[in-house]
């Protein structure tokens, strides 16, 4: 959204907006990960089952 005191206010939706909040805190949240922010892994298929895991975990917290 834009400033308040900005002549002529930016249009945005507020539940797009509020979606990507929630991405960005989770991919905050996953790079808390030590083998998630450093990309350990050379196989792709290793590294997107370390973000599942990793994001399982923090859902059940």
């Amino acid at each position: 959204p834009g400033r308040k005191p900005r002549d002529k206010p930016i249009r945005y939706d507020k539940r797009r907006y509020k979606r990507r909040n929630r991405i960005e805190i989770t991919i905050g949240r996953l790079k808390d990960w030590r083998r998630v922010a450093t990309r350990y892994d050379r196989s792709p298929t290793v590294f997107l089952s370390a973000i599942a895991l990793a994001a399982t975990v923090l859902g059940w917290l």
